[in-house]
């Protein structure tokens, strides 16, 4: 699914209308119609209703979802803000429509018009839509707030009020919804950890928008689903043998952090590299061996990692992946260095060898091309600087990816994949429950893993996270978002799997 831009929506829906019998009065009925069947499909038209507008297209969205409730016997009452202008065209549409039911209307001047919500009725939002262009203030902003204060549940159409679609709305007044009723696509808001207090669940309803006008448009990001993955995954050839799957080496781990690399490794090897060797320091060999016997393993320093091996042996190994447990060691930045030299396929670093880069930032550009970073939020502002926001930090991984030609992966919930093209993702699998120790390192094993098969490495990115999180999804539904540890999401791996062949 793509995430495209309030402008570019705004023109999807004026190049529907051109090219189609369909007015944008009749559009507006569409929007409306999808929303009422979506809170009669989840049982909320039990309660009477409340819908507050605005006096632009959300809502004349919202006066007509007031008619088609009326039409079905249920008791509405709709609030009008009055800010000074007059309503477009299919605001005014609706509104003449609305007065020929027996919904009440009320208009709002000044808070001493806000109206008074009885406790169990359902509020829906239609104030301001996608065409926003800066922060609530003055009467809108008290609405919105005395809303919110109202204790109600609250449904919010297409954004919720004071959401800007396309830039970062920290510190604003907006609405908190517990769902939002968004139309044919994602906006950008709608995947920023810092708006997820603001949309509740997000649900995109289908308006029928014509697919035609997205053919050679550039969109800012996509959501991966699963027909993208679907088309990429490579399902096993049967004369297959260990050879055809890579071998995979994994640096990792040191003293009191071995579980980090036992969790790599196990990822790795249940992700489906033919052979994985992994190098840790003495104080873990006992425990690699006996964890993931199915590895082999080689041992470089007492406590911690000291050397790394020969260039010539480095070169057997399809994919590296390096970081999990080693320790943010200032030493650490010359085994960096002498990796970057010496191999020069695509790898995976995470963890602390990105701590370590972070002080290092001279080693940056002599990273193999198309490797993949995994940072977490802290680690990626460690490593580029500090942002302002999620929108902020979404810009910074894409001029990164570019600058660098890396895969930056940027995890959390809505993981963003950064291409080195310019080209954005963000992973639609996942769950809190993955919010987890542990849960990085095995991301890292699953990666490296499917660098070692040789996928190409934007690919191995993209299927990488998105089966990680369905692992994780797969592991929820089995055990609970509370009880999950990371070691599940590699036990779940194989239902992963068992899904992309369906």
């Amino acid at each position: 699914m793509l995430i495209l831009t309030a402008k570019q929506i705004h023109d999807w829906d004026t190049y529907t209308i051109q090219h189609t019998p369909i007015s944008s009065l009749n559009l507006m009925e569409t929007a409306a119609t999808r929303c009422v069947q979506w809170l009669a499909q989840h049982q909320l038209l039990q309660q009477p209703i409340h819908i507050f507008c605005g006096k632009g297209n959300n809502g004349g969205d919202g006066l007509a979802i007031a008619r088609l409730l009326s039409g079905k016997g249920i008791k509405v009452w709709v609030y009008i803000i009055e800010l000074g202008q007059i309503g477009t065209p299919d605001f005014q549409s609706n509104l003449a429509r609305l007065h020929e039911t027996a919904v009440t209307i009320q208009y709002i001047q000044s808070p001493d018009h806000f109206p008074a919500v009885p406790a169990g009725h359902l509020i829906i939002d239609a104030l301001f839509g996608t065409g926003l262009n800066r922060a609530l203030n003055n009467l809108p902003a008290a609405l919105v707030q005395y809303i919110n204060e109202c204790g109600n549940t609250v449904i919010a159409i297409d954004v919720p009020s004071g959401l800007l679609a396309d830039e970062s709305s920290k510190g604003a007044t907006i609405i908190k919804a517990l769902h939002t009723l968004s139309f044919q696509c994602l906006k950008m808001a709608f995947v920023m950890a810092e708006n997820e207090i603001y949309t509740g669940e997000v649900h995109i309803l289908d308006i029928g928008l014509l697919e035609k006008f997205l053919t050679g448009i550039h969109y800012p990001a996509m959501l991966v689903e699963p027909s993208i993955i679907k088309a990429m995954y490579r399902p096993r050839a049967r004369f297959s043998h260990k050879g055809t799957f890579g071998h995979a080496a994994l640096i990792a781990g040191s003293h009191g952090f071995m579980g980090a690399a036992t969790l790599s490794a196990q990822a790795c090897v249940r992700a489906g590299a033919g052979k994985l060797t992994c190098y840790v320091p003495a104080t873990g060999y006992t425990i690699m061996q006996l964890a993931v016997p199915e590895a082999m393993c080689s041992t470089t320093g007492e406590r911690m990692l000291e050397e790394l091996p020969a260039p010539e042996k480095l070169q057997q190994y399809q994919a590296i992946g390096i970081g999990p447990g080693i320790g943010a060691h200032e030493s650490h930045a010359s085994l960096l260095a002498y990796l970057f030299e010496h191999y020069k396929k695509p790898m995976v670093i995470d963890a602390d060898a990105l701590n370590v880069l972070s002080k290092h930032q001279n080693l940056l550009p002599s990273i193999t091309a198309f490797s993949l970073l995994t940072p977490h939020p802290a680690e990626f502002d460690r490593l580029f600087g500090a942002s302002a926001n999620d929108f902020a930090r979404m810009r910074k991984a894409r001029e990164k990816a570019q600058e660098l030609q890396l895969i930056i992966v940027l995890k959390g919930h809505r993981t963003l994949i950064a291409m080195p093209g310019g080209n954005c993702f963000f992973n639609s699998t996942g769950n809190p429950g993955m919010a987890t120790g542990g849960s990085g390192d095995v991301l890292t094993g699953i990666l490296t893993s499917l660098l070692a098969q040789q996928y190409p490495p934007e690919q191995a990115a993209l299927l990488g996270v998105y089966l990680h999180g369905l692992a994780g999804d797969l592991a929820a539904a089995d055990l609970s978002e509370e009880a999950m540890i990371a070691g599940d999401i590699t036990a779940h791996l194989a239902k992963g799997f068992q899904k992309l062949k369906e």
